[in-house]
């Protein structure tokens, strides 16, 4: 294993989960603030996360051809309903008499939206990114069948040529990436909602 797998497995996992923050929150967003839009948008999301990985990288690859972007494709796919659906959460339930405030204050429902209850609803936002970002690194496993490379290729190999070592190197590696990446944003997310909790 070479230390340009693992960086590559890493940069598929941080691109694909910028851009299911940039489609994401906004998605969460319009669902929450045009109910008409609420249901076709978390139903869309529901379906995509029911697909196998395999199933979904194979369609996309169809499309965009064997690589990263096939991965990356996969992933943000895979990664916007936790992403969307704690934005959606997390907006619902900021409370009423501080959007009440807001509005008394003179506050438009964009402004009121921006500065009061985004930052309110952050916590929520980042427990949806967390979830997503260790479900992309194992699911990002699944790129090297699609010649995506990264830390499946390990894994792969050690399995073709029954090599334990080569298995476990592979394993191991993902597990220390996933609890360093969970670890990091749950410290964020418990300094949040400290900061945002009653009191």
């Amino acid at each position: 294993m070479t230390a340009n797998m693992v960086s590559t497995h890493l940069s598929i996992v941080l691109v694909s989960i910028l851009l299911t923050i940039v489609i994401g929150v906004p998605l969460g967003v319009c669902a929450y603030t045009f109910p008409k839009f609420r249901r076709v948008v978390l139903v869309i999301v529901e379906i995509l996360q029911t697909i196998p990985a395999m199933a979904m990288l194979g369609i996309i690859m169809v499309f965009l051809g064997a690589g990263p972007r096939t991965v990356v494709a996969g992933l943000l796919l895979y990664s916007l309903l936790p992403v969307v659906q704690n934005t959606y959460v997390g907006l619902k339930e900021v409370s009423p008499a501080i959007k009440e405030v807001a509005e008394g204050m003179g506050m438009t429902k964009i402004s009121r939206l921006i500065q009061v209850e985004m930052p309110i609803a952050f916590p929520y936002i980042l427990t949806g990114i967390r979830i997503a970002a260790v479900t992309a690194v194992g699911v990002a496993v699944f790129g090297s069948y699609v010649g995506g490379g990264g830390l499946g290729s390990v894994i792969q190999r050690g399995i073709r040529v029954q090599n334990m070592r080569l298995i476990l190197t592979g394993t191991f590696t993902l597990m220390a990436m996933a609890v360093a990446i969970d670890t990091t944003l749950s410290i964020i997310e418990k300094r949040l909602r400290k900061r945002f909790s009653p009191g």
